[in-house]
């Protein structure tokens, strides 16, 4: 084989193997989880958490709830929503004034801190809670109510790639009060405005049997 045919074959390997080598880092960045993309500081997502844990609580679990447990939450999600109360596309006094300062470093952290806590198991009304599953699980065709378990997961873990939240034991009361608020717009930004245009067909039982549902789920 002479020199310029051996140089030729060389390079087309080399070619060849940087291909590879491309590809699967592709293949690696794509298949990986979400938690490995972020780029948040768990330790520093603690100390900076301190601000929220008055209402969310140390860990991320609320004791009043009124307030949304955000222990397990989706780091994306997380960092979406409080980018949403800096900017203005949802809209709620307390959050602008805690997150109006903060950086998108500091929202990657706090995402990561509290997507790494566990969320507790809280105490739920187990009749009102099993005729939640029903509708979590099966929707109601009569109403066009889709399930819930479509887009949420059937442990209520949600769907981080595709933006879905973790609703996995969230309290029954935040879960009521924020599906009665996109009926009444009062809650605006959402994922291809999907919930404000369910709710509305839910009633104040479904409401009630789903939310309870969800809180349900953390026991599991």
């Amino acid at each position: 084989m002479s020199k310029n045919k051996g140089d030729h074959v060389n390079k087309e390997k080399r070619q060849l193997i940087t291909q590879i080598y491309i590809s699967f880092t592709l293949i690696l960045l794509l298949t990986a989880p979400i938690s490995f993309l972020m780029a948040g500081d768990i330790e520093a997502g603690k100390n900076k958490s301190i601000i929220c844990s008055a209402c969310h609580g140390q860990d991320g679990n609320s004791i009043n709830p009124l307030w949304p447990s955000l222990a397990g939450q989706h780091e994306q999600y997380t960092i979406n929503t409080l980018r949403a109360y800096q900017n203005g596309s949802r809209v709620d006094a307390v959050m602008k004034a805690q997150v109006m300062a903060l950086t998108e470093e500091d929202f990657e952290d706090i995402a990561a801190y509290y997507n790494a806590q566990k969320i507790q198991q809280t105490a739920y009304d187990y009749g009102l809670a099993k005729k939640g599953e029903s509708l979590y699980r099966g929707g109601n065709r009569s109403t066009g109510v889709a399930a819930c378990i479509a887009c949420h997961g059937p442990t209520g873990r949600g769907n981080p790639g595709a933006g879905y939240p973790s609703l996995a034991g969230q309290h029954a009361q935040y879960t009521k009060d924020a599906l009665k608020d996109y009926v009444t717009l009062e809650r605006k930004t959402g994922l291809n405005d999907m919930m404000q245009s369910l709710a509305p067909r839910l009633t104040a039982g479904e409401i009630e049997a789903v939310s309870e549902y969800i809180q349900a789920l953390g026991s599991e």
